[in-house]
């Protein structure tokens, strides 16, 4: 028998074997997360004004992005529509009916939609042993827009000094720190407190001033802030999802935050959940979870075709005018999942 051939054959097997015995004891990464459901969003316009010569409805329809596919949408009107896109990628129903209603009209848009676990791997240890999403976001071309104001968020010497102010603080000096110093003193200083007057609008003076509020108002000061310190931040608002998997009917908005630098890209933060539960603060740094729904991005919202009333703060809950008035529209959202977690 040839000595060396056993012998090499022997080293072979000893290292298949040790290569497998090493990939047993790796552990699976897991993938980022991700959630499939159905949506089913109603809005109930009611019978305008008698003498009333125009109707108009716009209502957000899910767009689809790095992070969220929306696929089988439905549109349930009794009257012709059109979906048009505007500023940031945002899309919307519009409807003007050729006479108007003299019954409520009802609008019904569904769709299916997968939401994607939102990752930067480059910046947040919390989640480092999973890879980043598979699909990669295209570059933003609207990257100056989200340096400039917004007419609640502005960037007055006063703001410009708050912020310069967090980040010496921290003794911070790149933009990621710079970022980051602004996402802790948030977490840290505001409450999550929707209780008296005030609060919702994303006034960034409000507040700095009453440090509490819900998600419109810790987001006012986190994008203020990085823009201030020339880091471009960008506010996107849709539908929360409860972590528990079944279905259900959502009451309210959630709203979260975005910031960009050279090296990162956009890094996904969202202050108000990291307030609510603190055990998930640094996860939120970098990180958006599958719970949500994205409708739209931007604030001082103009419509498509354009309103007659002013910029819309945000735009996530259906909006109409009668003449050119704004009047109140009833809304429903329900969700159903298609996938178990």
């Amino acid at each position: 028998m040839n000595r060396s051939a056993v012998r090499v054959g022997w080293l072979g097997a000893s290292a298949l074997l040790f290569s497998l015995s090493v990939a047993r004891s790796q552990p699976t990464v897991p993938a980022p997360r991700s959630r499939s459901f159905v949506l089913t969003s109603t809005a109930t316009v009611p019978v305008p004004p008698a003498g009333t010569r125009a109707l108009d409805l716009w209502l957000p329809v899910p767009h689809a992005d790095a992070n969220q596919d929306v696929t089988s949408l439905k549109i349930d009107s009794p009257v012709p529509y059109t979906i048009e896109r505007g500023s940031f990628g945002n899309q919307m129903l519009h409807l003007r009916p050729a006479t108007v209603p003299t019954a409520p009209l009802v609008v019904r848009l569904t769709a299916q939609i997968t939401r994607r676990e939102h990752l930067n791997l480059r910046v947040n240890p919390a989640v480092a042993a999973r890879p980043e999403s598979s699909k990669q976001e295209k570059p933003d071309p609207d990257l100056a827009r989200w340096l400039a104001p917004d007419r609640l968020v502005p960037l007055d010497p006063q703001i410009r000094q708050q912020a310069r102010d967090v980040a010496a603080q921290a003794h911070a000096t790149t933009d990621l720190e710079k970022a980051r110093a602004i996402y802790e003193h948030v977490v840290s200083t505001v409450s999550y407190d929707k209780t008296g007057q005030g609060w919702g609008r994303g006034d960034i003076y409000y507040a700095c001033d009453a440090r509490r509020g819900n998600c419109t108002d810790f987001h006012a000061i986190v994008v203020g802030y990085c823009r201030a310190l020339g880091i471009p931040a960008r506010f996107s608002i849709g539908l929360p999802l409860p972590a528990e998997r079944g279905k259900g009917e959502i009451k309210g908005y959630h709203c979260w935050a975005e910031f960009f630098t050279p090296e990162t890209g956009w890094v996904p933060v969202d202050a108000s959940e990291a307030a609510k539960n603190p055990g998930r603060r640094a996860y939120f740094f970098g990180a958006h979870d599958e719970n949500r729904v994205e409708f739209t991005r931007g604030r001082d919202v103009n419509l498509i075709p354009k309103q007659a009333g002013p910029p819309l703060n945000y735009f996530v809950y259906p909006y109409a005018e009668a003449d050119g008035q704004p009047l109140e529209v009833g809304r429903t959202y329900e969700f159903v999942d298609l996938t178990a977690p």
